[in-house]
């Protein structure tokens, strides 16, 4: 579906049902133009944090961090005004009731960088797989900051139908990455070809995986995540973020 930035995003009933079975859709250009410069013009700074951090360590890959390939800077909504302004925006709310519904809560918000010519590539996950105990299913916006293609890493994801499965597999950690993986087979996957200001949704149960940047520039992401509830870990301490946002269905977030 192509909607203009300032329509209000209409989720048809055909995206909803892709959801449910196949576990993910696709908004193209849906990201308001105002949205879109500042997620742009907060990336930077994010990034030179990152970089900063592993200066002070001394070391150049920061779990999955890899200094001036591979970036991904979580957390940035309580930092930052524009970043806030965007996670709890009625567009996202629009996505959340069509995903988990009329109770929603910011899990988690990070940036996802690859760098021209040299960005490493992902493998094949679900976000659950980096869970490692039993959660709720929760819901990814992958917001691409630039248009997004094969030959600049976009994501490919892996229709439910096809992995075989509707539920977290089993992950193992790539000991020279540090990704986990719990897809071993052959399918390539859907390749998401779109303009910047699109948003994939996927469920955190979707396969996905991105290849490497092979052009000039960076590609650049906004990956933010919500629960339909709060994400707790065995001990009922809270995983990482539960911050609301929807409360019957309307904004509860300030």
């Amino acid at each position: 579906m192509t909607t203009t930035p300032t329509e209000a995003v209409k989720i048809t009933g055909a995206q909803k049902q892709q959801y449910r079975e196949q576990g993910y859709f696709l908004l193209e250009s849906v990201i308001p133009p105002r949205h879109l410069a500042a997620l742009r013009g907060e990336c930077r700074r994010f990034m030179d944090e990152m970089d900063a951090e592993m200066d002070r360590q001394g070391v150049t890959t920061l779990g999955i961090n890899h200094k001036g390939s591979r970036y991904f800077v979580p957390f940035g909504a309580e930092r930052s005004a524009p970043l806030h302004d965007f996670v709890f925006s009625p567009l996202m709310a629009d996505i959340c009731r069509a995903t988990v519904g009329e109770d929603a809560f910011l899990f988690l918000d990070q940036y996802v960088v690859k760098a021209a010519e040299r960005g490493m590539t992902f493998s094949w996950h679900q976000d659950e797989g980096y869970i490692g105990y039993p959660n709720p299913p929760y819901v990814g916006c992958w917001c691409a900051l630039d248009d997004v293609t094969e030959e600049n890493g976009t994501i490919y994801v892996l229709p439910c139908e096809r992995a075989g499965t509707r539920t977290k597999m089993k992950h193992v950690k790539d000991e020279a990455t540090n990704d986990m993986v719990g897809y071993h087979g052959d399918d390539p996957g859907i390749p998401i070809i779109a303009p910047a200001g699109s948003i994939a949704v996927f469920s955190s149960t979707t396969f996905h995986r991105s290849g490497p940047n092979l052009t000039d520039k960076m590609r650049r992401v906004y990956l933010v995540q919500y629960s339909g509830e709060p994400i707790t870990k065995p001990d009922g301490s809270l995983h990482l973020r539960a911050v609301p946002f929807l409360k019957g269905g309307e904004i509860a977030a300030t």
